[in-house]
């Protein structure tokens, strides 16, 4: 099962600070932790994410379309990196997770969520595109 761990952004990642040394000791255990990721072949991607001040979001409504620009309120609710592993279950992705280290100063969240799986859609799409999911309607399916 493919889980992406989404590293919630603090108040402190959102302003977009210079890296103290702690932090950059918290980055070098984080890739360390990557390694370990690679070694056992859970590791698929990650990235950092600049904060919410360099972003824009696009709201939809019907055919019409909005830019916002950032920065975005509510720290907690926004994302400031991700991980992409490929795990047995949840609960593997849960010890995974637990073993993370806190690359942000005090307390951090991280969200684990699994990726919607062409078995997942079995009762919604014909056999034919779960054979073949990145074939003819890309946009159907969504899912590799």
């Amino acid at each position: 099962m493919r889980v992406m761990v989404l590293v919630k952004a603090t108040e402190e990642s959102e302003a977009g600070m210079a890296p103290t040394s702690e932090m950059l000791e918290a980055f070098a255990a984080m890739d360390r932790f990557t390694e370990e990721l690679v070694e056992a072949g859970v590791f698929i991607a990650a990235a950092g994410l600049k904060p919410s001040s360099e972003s824009k979001r696009v709201a939809f409504e019907g055919a019409s379309r909005a830019v916002i620009d950032g920065p975005f309120a509510e720290a907690r609710e926004l994302v400031a990196g991700f991980s992409i592993w490929e795990v047995r279950d949840m609960d593997e992705a849960v010890a995974w997770a637990k073993r993370m280290p806190n690359c942000m100063p005090g307390r951090s969240e991280v969200e684990i969520r699994p990726f919607y799986e062409a078995a997942d859609l079995a009762d919604y799409v014909t056999p034919e595109e779960l054979a073949n999911p990145r074939g003819g309607d890309r946009g159907k399916l969504g899912v590799a």
